[in-house]
């Protein structure tokens, strides 16, 4: 779907750009082979209403956008969980950095990444996604950068299916996903971007403490309905 007019169609906040995507992904309700993970922070809450409303399991997938020197909005790349880095080479052609400057960048995320990691998962086991039917979720995608991280990331513990599904995306950033993954939902599709928070009402900054008070409701939830001695995922 592809929206180009001026007088564009508006998501709410959060919460309703989560539901636009549980019409979409109905197909997986309440199968315990399919997992949904949330791109920290802005993922969590629209990855939440889909894992709610369909009866999956939720956990996160930890990215970090690597912004230029220069410009940190623009991406020249993105890192993830497990020692996943993926660069945006066109960027980095006609901006290039010092090494040293890059390691720097690498570094700081890394550390950041790490702290989200400890902040909302805890001790919480690893993710094991082997055989798993894998959902993606973030607010909204511009580059791409950070979601091609993610499913990068996702890819290396070998899923059954990789989908990725997002609220809103510039057409250009979809089509050059589309070939990475089993299949992407994205309802709003426009040529012309401008910026992830153009197209919302509310576009706040999700806090840790949302991300950590959504997590705890949902894995409590999962505790009442996984009884012990079965295991996630198994059918």
């Amino acid at each position: 779907m592809s929206d180009s007019s001026s007088s564009h169609s508006i998501l709410r906040d959060r919460q309703d750009a989560g539901q636009s995507l549980v019409e979409p992904l109905r197909g997986y309700a309440q199968r315990p082979d399919v997992i949904v993970l949330a791109l920290p922070r802005g993922g969590v809450p629209v990855a939440y209403e889909v894992a709610t409303a369909l009866g999956l399991r939720l956990d996160l997938m930890l990215v970090r956008k690597l912004g230029m020197p220069s410009r940190e909005e623009f991406a020249m790349g993105a890192i993830a969980s497990g020692g996943i880095q993926v660069l945006n080479e066109d960027a980095l052609r006609v901006h290039p950095i010092d090494q040293t400057d890059f390691d720097a960048v690498v570094a700081r995320e890394m550390q950041e990444l790490l702290r989200r990691e400890q902040a909302y998962r805890g001790n919480r086991p690893a993710l094991r996604l082997k055989d798993q039917v894998v959902i993606l979720i973030d607010d909204g995608l511009a580059t791409g950068a950070s979601m091609m991280a993610a499913v990068h990331a996702v890819r290396a513990q070998a899923p059954a299916r990789i989908v990725v599904a997002v609220p809103v995306a510039p057409l250009e950033t979809v089509e050059a996903l589309r070939s990475e993954v089993d299949e992407l939902i994205c309802p709003l599709t426009p040529e012309w971007m401008m910026s992830i928070g153009y197209w919302y009402l509310n576009f706040s900054q999700t806090e840790d403490a949302e991300v950590i008070e959504l997590l705890q409701r949902a894995w409590q939830r999962e505790s009442v309905s996984n009884p012990p001695g079965r295991e996630p995922g198994d059918a």
